[in-house]
């Protein structure tokens, strides 16, 4: 296995906090998507396996879902993608998205504290406690930028 010790630590104290096992499944997983942030689940197979050639699909789709549940990771949909995971957890933080190649990057609280956003409730609301506001941000990286920029004008000439 990489060197990841301290993670590790922190991840088996984590896990038997919410009364889980420490499984060389969980930990391989939960390194995948520390070193590979926004993954969608294939790709955390993918990095999984190699520290535990032997790990399914399966076990990746379950582990997940537990750490999900048990908020030791974030899972976010954005729009015409997989879901992908983090273990940038308990911050509330958005993310930015690149339409033209799909690059995510993190976003920090838009007003420096959660829930970031102050909802507006009209007469006809039942106005309710925030706990979360999930923002997604979309629009073209400065890599695609660059990549699509175009000839400074030109003049034209008239006869």
């Amino acid at each position: 296995m990489a060197d990841h010790t301290a993670d590790q630590e922190e991840w088996a104290s984590a896990l038997h906090s919410h009364g889980r096992r420490v499984t060389k499944q969980r930990l391989a997983v939960l390194a995948a998507v520390q070193h590979n942030p926004h993954s969608p689940a294939e790709g955390i197979l993918a990095a999984a396996r190699k520290e535990l050639p032997e790990l399914t699909a399966q076990s990746v789709y379950v582990v997940l879902s537990d750490l999900t549940d048990l908020q030791m990771l974030r899972r976010f949909e954005p729009p015409h993608s997989p879901a992908l995971y983090e273990t940038r957890v308990g911050d509330n933080h958005h993310h930015a998205v690149c339409i033209s190649c799909g690059r995510v990057e993190d976003v920090d609280c838009a007003v420096g504290h959660a829930p970031c956003l102050t909802p507006h409730w009209d007469e006809h609301s039942k106005p309710m406690t925030i706990q979360i506001a999930d923002v997604l941000y979309q629009g073209i990286c400065q890599d695609c930028q660059a990549k699509q920029q175009l000839p400074t004008h030109t003049q034209v000439t008239t006869k």
